[in-house]
Protein backbone atom coordinates (compact mmCIF):
# COMPACT_ATOMS: atom_id res chain seq x y z
CA UNK A 1 0.00 0.00 0.00
CA UNK A 2 2.73 2.69 0.55
CA UNK A 3 4.43 1.85 -2.67
CA UNK A 4 1.22 2.50 -4.47
CA UNK A 5 0.78 6.15 -2.33
CA UNK A 6 4.40 6.76 -3.29
CA UNK A 7 4.25 6.25 -6.59
CA UNK A 8 0.76 8.15 -7.53
CA UNK A 9 2.25 11.10 -5.38
CA UNK A 10 5.49 11.11 -7.78
CA UNK A 11 3.02 11.23 -10.28
CA UNK A 12 1.68 14.23 -8.99
CA UNK A 13 4.74 15.91 -8.10
CA UNK A 14 5.27 15.97 -11.92
CA UNK A 15 2.44 16.99 -13.08
CA UNK A 16 2.65 20.42 -10.99
CA UNK A 17 5.86 20.88 -12.01
CA UNK A 18 4.53 21.04 -15.46
CA UNK A 19 1.85 22.92 -14.46
CA UNK A 20 3.95 25.46 -12.31
CA UNK A 21 6.44 26.24 -15.31
CA UNK A 22 3.00 26.66 -17.38
CA UNK A 23 1.63 29.42 -14.70
CA UNK A 24 4.71 31.24 -14.43
CA UNK A 25 3.76 33.62 -15.85
CA UNK A 26 0.90 34.73 -14.82
CA UNK A 27 1.49 36.44 -11.66
CA UNK A 28 3.63 36.18 -8.76
CA UNK A 29 0.54 35.08 -6.50
CA UNK A 30 -0.23 32.15 -8.14
CA UNK A 31 3.13 30.86 -8.39
CA UNK A 32 3.09 31.05 -4.27
CA UNK A 33 0.72 29.65 -3.77
CA UNK A 34 1.64 26.52 -5.86
CA UNK A 35 5.13 26.65 -4.81
CA UNK A 36 3.45 26.10 -0.90
CA UNK A 37 1.52 23.37 -2.58
CA UNK A 38 4.33 21.80 -4.34
CA UNK A 39 6.05 22.22 -0.47
CA UNK A 40 3.18 20.64 1.18
CA UNK A 41 3.26 17.22 -1.23
CA UNK A 42 7.15 17.07 -1.13
CA UNK A 43 6.86 16.80 2.74
CA UNK A 44 3.66 14.53 2.67
CA UNK A 45 5.61 12.09 -0.02
CA UNK A 46 8.72 11.78 2.12
CA UNK A 47 7.19 11.67 5.26
CA UNK A 48 5.40 8.91 3.35
CA UNK A 49 8.93 7.15 2.39
CA UNK A 50 9.95 6.80 6.19
CA UNK A 51 9.87 4.28 8.54
CA UNK A 52 7.32 5.45 10.99
CA UNK A 53 5.09 7.30 7.94
CA UNK A 54 4.61 3.95 6.21
CA UNK A 55 3.65 1.73 9.61
CA UNK A 56 2.35 4.46 11.63
CA UNK A 57 4.76 3.78 14.54
CA UNK A 58 8.21 2.96 15.34
CA UNK A 59 8.94 -0.66 14.68
CA UNK A 60 12.17 -2.37 15.97
CA UNK A 61 13.74 -3.55 13.16
CA UNK A 62 13.97 -7.42 11.92
CA UNK A 63 17.32 -8.97 12.19
CA UNK A 64 17.68 -12.60 11.03
CA UNK A 65 19.94 -14.42 13.34
CA UNK A 66 21.60 -15.90 11.16
CA UNK A 67 22.25 -13.27 8.88
CA UNK A 68 25.34 -10.62 8.29
CA UNK A 69 25.38 -6.92 6.92
CA UNK A 70 26.29 -8.80 3.93
CA UNK A 71 23.26 -10.56 3.79
CA UNK A 72 24.61 -14.18 3.78
CA UNK A 73 23.01 -16.37 5.97
CA UNK A 74 25.65 -17.57 8.15
CA UNK A 75 23.63 -20.41 10.79
CA UNK A 76 23.08 -22.28 7.18
CA UNK A 77 26.79 -21.87 5.53
CA UNK A 78 27.94 -22.79 9.45
CA UNK A 79 25.86 -25.71 9.46
CA UNK A 80 28.27 -27.95 6.90
CA UNK A 81 31.13 -26.71 8.85
CA UNK A 82 29.36 -27.83 11.89
CA UNK A 83 28.69 -31.39 10.66
CA UNK A 84 32.03 -31.85 9.75
CA UNK A 85 33.74 -30.72 13.16
CA UNK A 86 30.90 -33.21 14.76
CA UNK A 87 32.31 -35.91 12.36
CA UNK A 88 35.74 -35.23 13.01
CA UNK A 89 35.15 -35.50 17.25
CA UNK A 90 33.19 -38.53 16.26
CA UNK A 91 36.09 -40.65 14.44
CA UNK A 92 38.11 -39.14 17.09
CA UNK A 93 36.48 -40.63 19.78
CA UNK A 94 35.95 -44.04 17.78
CA UNK A 95 39.97 -44.37 17.30
CA UNK A 96 40.38 -44.04 20.92
CA UNK A 97 37.94 -46.00 21.79
CA UNK A 98 39.34 -48.92 18.87
CA UNK A 99 43.08 -47.61 20.08
CA UNK A 100 41.99 -49.53 23.52
CA UNK A 101 40.32 -52.60 22.04
CA UNK A 102 43.89 -52.93 19.64
CA UNK A 103 46.13 -55.83 21.33
CA UNK A 104 49.68 -54.51 22.51
CA UNK A 105 52.68 -55.60 20.83
CA UNK A 106 54.94 -57.11 23.24
CA UNK A 107 58.27 -57.20 23.07
CA UNK A 108 60.74 -60.70 23.92
CA UNK A 109 61.33 -59.38 26.98
CA UNK A 110 57.68 -58.67 28.33
CA UNK A 111 56.30 -61.93 26.36
CA UNK A 112 58.81 -64.00 28.77
CA UNK A 113 57.99 -62.50 32.11
CA UNK A 114 54.61 -63.11 31.08
CA UNK A 115 54.61 -66.60 30.00
CA UNK A 116 56.89 -67.07 33.44
CA UNK A 117 54.33 -66.06 35.49
CA UNK A 118 56.78 -64.57 38.33
CA UNK A 119 59.14 -67.65 38.29
CA UNK A 120 62.31 -67.01 39.56
CA UNK A 121 64.46 -70.33 38.97
CA UNK A 122 64.45 -72.26 35.80
CA UNK A 123 65.73 -75.40 35.43
CA UNK A 124 66.39 -76.59 31.30
CA UNK A 125 67.31 -79.38 29.60
CA UNK A 126 69.83 -79.58 26.62
CA UNK A 127 68.92 -81.94 24.07
CA UNK A 128 66.47 -81.15 21.94
CA UNK A 129 65.69 -77.77 23.40
CA UNK A 130 69.03 -75.89 23.03
CA UNK A 131 71.40 -78.03 21.27
CA UNK A 132 70.18 -79.30 17.59
CA UNK A 133 71.07 -82.89 19.05
CA UNK A 134 68.21 -85.46 20.66
CA UNK A 135 70.15 -88.30 22.10
CA UNK A 136 73.21 -88.85 23.89
CA UNK A 137 74.78 -90.59 20.92
CA UNK A 138 74.66 -87.62 18.89
CA UNK A 139 75.82 -85.84 21.53
CA UNK A 140 79.19 -88.09 21.49
CA UNK A 141 79.73 -87.33 18.16
CA UNK A 142 78.47 -83.50 17.36
CA UNK A 143 77.32 -80.49 19.36
CA UNK A 144 75.36 -77.61 17.77
CA UNK A 145 73.23 -75.00 19.23
CA UNK A 146 70.52 -74.10 17.84
CA UNK A 147 70.36 -70.32 16.56
CA UNK A 148 67.02 -69.60 17.01
CA UNK A 149 67.01 -70.23 20.55
CA UNK A 150 69.92 -68.37 21.87
CA UNK A 151 68.06 -65.07 22.29
CA UNK A 152 64.75 -66.53 24.14
CA UNK A 153 67.27 -68.54 26.48
CA UNK A 154 69.19 -65.28 27.59
CA UNK A 155 66.15 -63.20 27.69
CA UNK A 156 64.89 -65.85 30.19
CA UNK A 157 68.43 -65.79 32.11
CA UNK A 158 67.63 -61.87 33.00
CA UNK A 159 64.68 -62.56 34.81
CA UNK A 160 65.95 -66.04 36.51
CA UNK A 161 68.43 -68.10 37.77
CA UNK A 162 68.88 -70.71 34.63
CA UNK A 163 70.57 -74.19 34.91
CA UNK A 164 71.46 -76.58 32.10
CA UNK A 165 71.30 -80.17 32.37
CA UNK A 166 71.80 -83.14 30.84
CA UNK A 167 72.10 -87.31 30.27
CA UNK A 168 75.26 -88.11 28.96
CA UNK A 169 77.33 -91.54 28.37
CA UNK A 170 80.47 -90.00 28.71
CA UNK A 171 82.97 -86.75 30.02
CA UNK A 172 84.17 -86.27 25.93
CA UNK A 173 79.92 -85.54 25.59
CA UNK A 174 80.18 -82.88 28.45
CA UNK A 175 83.43 -81.19 26.94
CA UNK A 176 81.71 -80.71 23.36
CA UNK A 177 78.56 -79.73 24.98
CA UNK A 178 80.03 -77.02 26.93
CA UNK A 179 82.27 -75.79 24.04
CA UNK A 180 79.44 -75.58 21.89
CA UNK A 181 77.80 -73.32 24.57
CA UNK A 182 80.90 -71.27 24.63
CA UNK A 183 81.24 -71.06 20.90
CA UNK A 184 77.47 -69.71 20.41
CA UNK A 185 78.56 -66.80 23.39
CA UNK A 186 75.51 -68.15 25.40
CA UNK A 187 78.40 -67.62 28.65
CA UNK A 188 79.93 -64.14 26.94
CA UNK A 189 77.14 -61.82 28.88
CA UNK A 190 77.28 -63.70 32.15
CA UNK A 191 73.41 -64.10 32.10
CA UNK A 192 74.39 -67.86 31.85
CA UNK A 193 77.36 -69.65 34.09
CA UNK A 194 79.37 -72.40 32.94
CA UNK A 195 79.55 -73.93 36.91
CA UNK A 196 75.00 -74.03 36.32
CA UNK A 197 75.75 -76.40 33.79
CA UNK A 198 75.12 -80.11 35.38
CA UNK A 199 75.43 -83.18 33.69
CA UNK A 200 74.25 -87.22 34.90
CA UNK A 201 74.65 -90.14 33.55
CA UNK A 202 70.40 -91.17 34.02
CA UNK A 203 67.12 -89.66 33.28
CA UNK A 204 66.12 -90.32 37.20
CA UNK A 205 69.49 -88.04 37.83
CA UNK A 206 68.49 -85.64 35.70
CA UNK A 207 65.15 -85.72 37.73
CA UNK A 208 67.10 -85.67 40.89
CA UNK A 209 68.82 -82.50 40.16
CA UNK A 210 65.41 -80.86 39.60
CA UNK A 211 63.74 -81.63 42.90
CA UNK A 212 67.04 -80.66 44.89
CA UNK A 213 67.07 -76.97 43.05
CA UNK A 214 63.33 -76.65 43.63
CA UNK A 215 62.81 -74.64 40.56
CA UNK A 216 59.64 -72.66 39.68
CA UNK A 217 59.61 -74.07 35.99
CA UNK A 218 61.35 -77.37 34.38
CA UNK A 219 61.84 -78.00 30.85
CA UNK A 220 62.20 -81.06 29.30
CA UNK A 221 61.43 -83.61 26.60
CA UNK A 222 61.29 -86.25 28.29
CA UNK A 223 57.21 -87.30 29.18
CA UNK A 224 58.33 -89.75 31.92
CA UNK A 225 60.34 -86.99 33.47
CA UNK A 226 57.75 -84.18 33.30
CA UNK A 227 55.18 -86.57 35.02
CA UNK A 228 57.51 -87.95 37.70
CA UNK A 229 57.99 -84.08 38.76
CA UNK A 230 54.39 -83.21 38.39
CA UNK A 231 53.87 -83.48 41.81
CA UNK A 232 56.65 -81.25 43.00
CA UNK A 233 57.52 -78.33 40.28
CA UNK A 234 55.12 -75.24 40.13
CA UNK A 235 55.07 -74.68 36.32
CA UNK A 236 56.89 -77.61 33.03
CA UNK A 237 57.27 -77.31 29.52
CA UNK A 238 57.57 -79.66 27.73
CA UNK A 239 58.92 -79.82 23.89
CA UNK A 240 57.29 -82.09 21.55
CA UNK A 241 54.25 -82.96 20.31
CA UNK A 242 51.23 -81.50 21.88
CA UNK A 243 48.99 -84.81 21.51
CA UNK A 244 51.52 -86.73 24.81
CA UNK A 245 49.51 -83.86 27.27
CA UNK A 246 46.08 -84.08 26.62
CA UNK A 247 45.81 -85.23 29.71
CA UNK A 248 47.95 -83.60 31.60
CA UNK A 249 47.36 -81.56 35.04
CA UNK A 250 47.32 -77.76 34.28
CA UNK A 251 50.89 -76.95 35.44
CA UNK A 252 51.95 -78.47 32.07
CA UNK A 253 52.54 -76.85 29.18
CA UNK A 254 53.70 -78.01 25.93
CA UNK A 255 55.13 -76.52 22.62
CA UNK A 256 57.34 -77.57 19.54
CA UNK A 257 60.31 -75.62 20.28
CA UNK A 258 61.39 -73.21 23.82
CA UNK A 259 61.25 -69.91 21.33
CA UNK A 260 57.95 -70.55 20.11
CA UNK A 261 56.16 -70.87 23.34
CA UNK A 262 57.70 -67.83 24.44
CA UNK A 263 57.16 -65.40 21.14
CA UNK A 264 53.19 -66.60 21.42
Amino acid sequence: MADYVTEQVGNLVKKLSVHLHRKASEGAGSLGALAGFAIAIVFTWKFLRSPTGRSGRNRPKRTNPGATSSGVNVAREAAPDSEVHSSQLSLTDLHAVDSKDLPVELTLGQMVRKKLNGGRKVTCQLLGVVLEETTPDELQMHATVRHSVKEVLLEIARSCDVYLMETVNDDESEERALAALKGAGLFDSGLLIKEKVLFCGTENGRSSFVRQLEPDWHIDTNPAVIHNLSRFIRFQLQIGPAAALSTAPTNIFSSASLERYFSL
